[in-house]
C-alpha cells in the first residue's frame, strides 16, 4: 500500500513540476513520425490532422498559444520524415527557433477538426523559413498562418542540404510577404542591437 501512495505523489510532483503531456505528446509524434516514409523533397508539404479538444479551449475556441504548440509538434515530425533531423545529427549542429509571426483569420471551435500543414518555404546562410497552416476541415478555410524562422547553429542550412542531398541545392526564392517579414526581423534586431549598445563594442 505504501508503494502506490509513494507512487502517486511521485506523479503529482511530476506533474505539478513538468509539463507531462507536452512531453508524452512530442514522444507520440516522433514514434509516428520515425515509422512513417521518409519524404525526399525537403520543400514538400507535410500534413498533420488534428482536433480542437475541452484541453486546447479558452472561450469554446483554440487558446492562441495552442496554435504554437501545435506548430511546435509538426515541425518535429516534418525534420524526421524529411531528413533535417538526420543532417543535424551528422553535422554535431542543433536549431533553435529565431522567430515566429502568426495570423488568426477565423478561430477554430470546440470539437471542430483541422489540418495543419507545413513546409520549408526557402532558406538562407542561418535559417529555414517555414509556412505553416491551419486548414479547417469543414468548408477548407485557412483560420491561421504561420512563419517560423528555425535558426541553424553551428552549421549552416546550405550545409544540411548539400549532406542530405549529396550535392549543392539552391535555395528557393523568397515570397514578397515572407521577405517584408525577414527585413522586419533584422530591422528588429538591428534597433535592439543599437539601444542595448552592442553595435558600438563591435566596432
Amino acid at each position: 500500500m505504501w508503494w502506490l501512495l509513494w507512487l502517486l505523489a511521485a506523479l503529482l510532483v511530476l506533474f505539478c513540476s513538468l509539463d507531462v503531456w507536452y512531453f508524452l505528446r512530442v514522444a507520440a509524434v516522433v514514434l509516428r513520425a520515425w515509422f512513417q516514409p521518409q519524404i525526399r523533397d525537403i520543400t514538400a508539404e507535410q500534413t498533420l490532422t488534428g482536433r480542437v479538444s475541452p484541453q486546447d479551449i479558452d472561450m469554446c475556441h483554440m487558446n492562441n498559444a495552442r496554435y504554437l504548440r501545435e506548430c511546435d509538434f509538426a515541425r518535429f515530425s516534418l525534420y524526421i520524415r524529411n531528413g533535417v533531423f538526420k543532417g543535424l545529427r551528422a553535422l554535431k549542429a542543433s536549431m533553435v527557433v529565431g522567430a515566429t509571426t502568426i495570423r488568426y483569420r477565423r478561430a477554430l471551435c470546440i470539437g471542430e477538426g483541422f489540418e495543419l500543414r507545413s513546409r520549408i518555404v526557402t532558406w538562407d546562410d542561418k535559417a529555414f523559413y517555414l509556412e505553416q497552416r491551419f486548414v479547417s476541415t469543414k468548408d477548407g478555410l485557412v483560420c491561421a498562418v504561420m512563419y517560423c524562422k528555425q535558426s541553424i547553429i553551428r552549421s549552416s542550412p546550405d550545409k544540411i542540404m548539400q549532406h542530405l542531398c549529396k550535392r549543392k541545392v539552391d535555395c528557393p526564392e523568397f515570397p514578397e510577404d515572407l521577405q517584408h517579414w525577414v527585413n522586419f526581423i533584422s530591422a528588429s534586431s538591428q534597433a535592439l542591437r543599437a539601444e542595448s549598445g552592442l553595435e558600438e563594442k563591435s566596432k
